[in-house]
């Protein structure tokens, strides 16, 4: 007996889904091959090797939730990675306990202690609906980058990823600092790209999209190094909500970074 529509469809459904994984594999192992150098385009790549990186976060688990890729590739690109955390994450009064946890996840990734700092500044609240001042989250962020001699700088771009306006802030600020060219001379920004909510749970197999559409940077993890970033998220215990562990299985974010140059 002839299947019916039904019956094809799963099938070609299947099979159309184990075609798009294997070809999202086999640009990741690609990717891994080329190297992190190749992940930087231009003059990025040119001067990764050994750059003085700082990646600026709004909170505890920021580091390994969204920028995990972009730390394990400039890691292995040659650069020295440091996070400034502009918030203790003490929106439900566990500030000290993220603070611990930030550490933890932090050397996991490469980066030691004394390379991470947080500023826990009372104008500068872990809350969704504040958005900073951006003066002052300026002069905080201008002050490290000055003091520590950075000359590469990441953080959100205006969607802030998750739309959490905390995010957006950091945006704006290093958006302020470079446009009004108060940054040291050299001193690059990248941000991370914001995608929409399909692409944000497709895991790998956003690769193939990623690597067609313009960027400055992207950084692919590999499979080991995409359970390094895991082993890091699970590091921020206070927060591993049910949602969480869906969000480390099925998020780009944790195993693609996709960045631009402002």
């Amino acid at each position: 007996m002839a299947a019916g529509p039904w019956g094809w469809g799963p099938a070609a459904l299947a099979l159309l889904l184990a075609l798009l994984l294997g070809g999202a594999r086999r640009l990741r192992r690609r990717s891994a091959a080329a190297g992190a150098r190749a992940a930087l385009r231009g003059r990025a790549a040119a001067r990764a090797d050994g750059a003085r990186a700082l990646l600026v976060t709004a909170h505890p688990d920021d580091e390994a939730m969204f920028f995990a890729p972009t730390v394990l590739g400039l890691g292995r690109a040659g650069a020295r990675a440091a996070v400034l955390c502009c918030s203790a994450g003490n929106y439900y009064n566990q500030g000290e306990i993220r603070k611990k946890e930030l550490e933890q996840s932090c050397f996991l990734l490469g980066i030691p202690a004394s390379d991470v700092r947080v500023i826990d500044h009372r104008d500068l609240p872990d809350n969704p609906a504040v958005e900073w001042d951006t003066q002052l989250l300026a002069a905080f962020v201008l002050k490290h980058i000055e003091a520590n001699n950075i000359n590469l700088v990441v953080t959100f771009d205006a969607g802030g990823v998750s739309g959490h306006a905390n995010h957006i802030s950091l945006y704006t600020a290093l958006r302020y600092l470079h446009s009004e060219r108060k940054l040291p001379e050299g001193c690059r920004v990248f941000v991370l790209e914001s995608v929409n909510l399909f692409r944000k749970y497709i895991s790998i197999l956003d690769v193939p999209i990623s690597c067609l559409l313009p960027r400055d940077a992207l950084f692919i993890l590999t499979e080991e190094e995409t359970a390094q970033a895991r082993r890091a998220m699970r590091c921020h215990r206070s927060q591993l909500l049910w949602f969480r562990h869906i969000y480390m299985l099925f998020s780009r974010y944790m195993v693609i970074n996709s960045l631009r140059l402002l």
